[in-house]
C-alpha cells in the first residue's frame, strides 16, 4: 500500500538534542514526515542517560552520526538541509550558529526552509542564555501554579506540561504553519518555540476562569483545584480514583451512586465554604473500600470517574485495550501514534534506529559519492 499518511513528502532534519525537540521530530515521524536524524559521532550523546532502544522519542527516524565541530561533517548537513522542508533543534541561542548551521547559513542553501527551534526560555531575554528544565520553565510561566492543593508544594507531572505540552507540541504546530506558509509563498522562516511561552499559552482557559472570578489565585478555592466533587482519592487499597462531577446532572447522579442525594451536607456543591469539609468526608469515604470497588460502582456513568492507573494498567485496561492506546513493541512499552485520520489507516509502530544506523543509506541519497561517504567516515568516532 502507497505511503498515504497526512505529512508523507515532508522531509524534516533534526538536530540531535535533549527532551521536546525529539519528541516533536516524533510526533512529525508518526505522521508520516521523513525525519533524519543526526546525531552526534562516536562516544555518547549529550543526555544523562543513553536510552539506546529504549529511546521511544526517535521512533520512525533514520540516524545518521556526523560531527558536527569538523567543517565537513557541518557541509554534509547543509547539503541535506537543501533536500529539507523542515530542520529543527534544541540547542541554547547561539550554539547552532557557532557550529555554522544557525538560520541564515540554512536559510541561504534553501530559502523555502522552515528552521523550528526549540528552548526553554526563548531566543532572546534576560533569562535566554541560563539552563533549566521543564519545572522551572512552568513555574515561571504561571502554569504550574494551580498544581496542587492549598498548604502544599506545587508538583506537577515531569515534563508533560512544560517540555511536552508547552514545547513539543506547540513546536509540531509552529512548524506546520510555517510548513503552509512556505508552500504558498516559497519564503521560509524560523519557528521560536519556547516553553515558557506555550505554557504560559495552556494557561488561557484557566485564565478565562480566573478573570470571571473562578479561580483566585489562592489554591484550592478554585472551581477546578477545591471542590470536593473535582479531585482524587485514596482507596482501601492503596490505590486513587478520580472524580471530575462538575456539572449538576454529573454530581447529582455522583451523589447519587455514592448513597449521599439525601444528606444535607452534599445539597451545595459550588459553596466554597463548604469544600474542604465535603472534601475530607470523601477522602474518608473512599479510604472504606478498594478502587475496584469503586470502579465497579461508578465506572462508565456520567459521574465522571476514572482510576488513577499506571502505564502498565492502562494498557490492558478495556476501553484504552479496545482502542489500543499503548503497544509493546520489542520489549518497549509505548503509546501508538496520536491522533488518528478518517481517511488514512492507524499508523504502525515504527522501530527505533540505532545511532548512524542509517548513514550511509541517507548520504547516497541524498547524492553523495563514495569518496565523499568515505572520508566522512573516516573521521573521528564515525
Amino acid at each position: 500500500m502507497a505511503n498515504t499518511a497526512p505529512l508523507h513528502g515532508i522531509r524534516v532534519i533534526e538536530i540531535a538534542g535533549l527532551g521536546p525537540a525529539p519528541f516533536c521530530g516524533m510526533l512529525l515521524a508518526d505522521m508520516g514526515a521523513e525525519v533524519l536524524l543526526i546525531e552526534r559521532a562516536g562516544g555518547k550523546s549529550s543526555a544523562p542517560l543513553e536510552l539506546g532502544r529504549h529511546a521511544i522519542f526517535n521512533r520512525g527516524k533514520r540516524s545518521i552520526a556526523l560531527d558536527l565541530k569538523n567543517p565537513e561533517g557541518v557541509d554534509a548537513v547543509l547539503r541535506l538541509v537543501a533536500t529539507a522542508d523542515v530542520l529543527i533543534e534544541g540547542m541554547r541561542p547561539g550554539v547552532m550558529e557557532r557550529l555554522g548551521l544557525g538560520p541564515d547559513a540554512c536559510l541561504a542553501r534553501k530559502p523555502s526552509l522552515v528552521y523550528g527551534r526549540m528552548t526553554g526560555w526563548g531566543q532572546d531575554g534576560p533569562l535566554a542564555q541560563a539552563a533549566g528544565h521543564d519545572l522551572n520553565y512552568i513555574a515561571l510561566s504561571g502554569a504550574l501554579w494551580y498544581s496542587g492543593q492549598a498548604g502544599t508544594a506545587p508538583l506537577a507531572p515531569p515534563t508533560l506540561v512544560g517540555d511536552l505540552g508547552g514545547g513539543a507540541l506547540y513546536l509540531a504546530m509552529g512548524v506546520l504553519a510555517a510548513v503552509l506558509h512556505a508552500r504558498g509563498t516559497g519564503q521560509g522562516q524560523v519557528v521560536d518555540a519556547a516553553i515558557v511561552d506555550g505554557s504560559a499559552n495552556l494557561m488561557n482557559l484557566l485564565l478565562s476562569l480566573q478573570s470571571a472570578g473562578q479561580m483566585p489565585d489562592a489554591r484550592g478555592q478554585g472551581l477546578l483545584d477545591g471542590p470536593h466533587w473535582y479531585g482524587s482519592y485514596r482507596c482501601a487499597c492503596g490505590g486513587f480514583v478520580t472524580l471530575g462531577a462538575l456539572e449538576p446532572p454529573f454530581y447529582a447522579l455522583l451523589l447519587e451512586r455514592l448513597g449521599l442525594s439525601e444528606d444535607a451536607d452534599f445539597q451545595h456543591p459550588y459553596d466554597p465554604r463548604r469544600w474542604p469539609a465535603l472534601r475530607e468526608r470523601f477522602n474518608q469515604l473512599f479510604a472504606t473500600q478498594s478502587r475496584d470497588h469503586w470502579v465497579r460502582l461508578l465506572e462508565g456513568t456520567d459521574a465522571c470517574f476514572a482510576p488513577v492507573l499506571t502505564p502498565a494498567q492502562a494498557q490492558t485496561h478495556p476501553h484504552l485495550a479496545a482502542r489500543q492506546v499503548y503497544v509493546t513493541q520489542d520489549g518497549v512499552l509505548q503509546a501508538a501514534p496520536a491522533p488518528r485520520f478518517s481517511t488514512q489507516p492507524p499508523a504502525a509502530i515504527k522501530p527505533i534506529p540505532q545511532r548512524g544506523s542509517d548513514g550511509m543509506a541517507v548520504l547516497r541519497e541524498a547524492g553523495f559519492t563514495e569518496a565523499e561517504i568515505i572520508q566522512l567516515q573516516s573521521g573521528p568516532g564515525f
